[in-house]
């Protein structure tokens, strides 16, 4: 069984490497890493003091941090539970090319609608929804009847799946709206794609693994203006859509 995020959020604790802003919140976040990194740091400083002074036992307690013995942040993040599991029959046998992400533009709850458009959603809690169409619907060499339809022009051969939220977001100025997506629908996201990518053996990249709003300078496919998801409401430090594409893809390889 996997670590938990707030498994190893309480391990670092206990070590003395505080989390003082968030705490044990669940949240795979900046103040985890950083104490992942200073835990690493003083993991390193052991070793070089050698195999004599490393029998006290600190090194040890550091390395088992993530409960894996990892080295490294992006070890301790693919090795940690972030995600609940796809259930085997939401992803029968099909032809798939590529998975496109989106935001809903309601509710942090799945609607009657949503299910109607996306294979998979992710709610605000991170719980994983089933769409109404099946994966297969959308298989390749051509859509069939009830199919996904989640993006103009780009739905055969493509997987849709979306967070649930952002009603009555504006993109600039930029304001989330009352529903924003969570970091918690962002960390579940990585886990999900990196299942469905690993199930039909897509590789990772900005044509195969991307959001609605990289599909037309990506794809050179027109969408009408679709801007989800260049913000994030959890971390306005990254912005555009390439940007926020670019940390997702490099989330999902660090799990595969």
């Amino acid at each position: 069984m996997k670590t938990t995020v707030q498994d190893l959020q309480r391990r670092l604790i206990a070590l003395g490497f505080p989390l003082p802003k968030f705490g044990p919140d669940g949240d795979f976040g900046a103040e985890s890493i950083a104490a992942i990194n200073n835990a690493l740091d003083e993991l390193a400083m052991w070793r070089d003091v050698g195999e004599k002074e490393a029998a006290k036992g600190a090194p040890l307690a550091i390395l088992d941090i993530a409960g894996t013995g990892s080295t490294t942040v992006a070890g301790a993040r693919a090795n940690l539970d972030l995600g609940q599991p796809i259930p085997a029959d939401w992803m029968p046998d099909a032809k798939i090319s590529r998975i496109i992400f989106h935001w809903t533009a309601g509710q942090n709850k799945a609607s009657d609608l949503d299910r109607e458009h996306y294979h998979i959603l992710i709610e605000g809690d991170g719980k994983l929804v089933r769409g109404k169409p099946s994966i297969a619907l959308n298989s390749e060499p051509k859509t069939k009847a009830g199919y996904a339809a989640h993006t103009l022009n780009c739905n055969t051969g493509s997987i849709g799946v979306s967070l649930c939220g952002m009603a009555g977001a504006v993109e600039s100025p930029f304001n989330p709206g009352k529903q924003p997506i969570t970091r918690m629908q962002w960390e579940a996201l990585t886990s999900v794609l990196a299942q469905l990518c690993k199930r039909y053996s897509i590789p990772v990249d900005r044509k195969t693994v991307l959001s609605h709003a990289e599909v037309q300078p990506t794809l050179k496919i027109t969408q009408k203006g679709k801007w989800d998801i260049s913000r994030l409401p959890f971390d306005p430090s990254i912005q555009g859509a390439i940007a926020i594409g670019d940390q997702m893809r490099a989330m999902v390889k660090s799990r595969l």
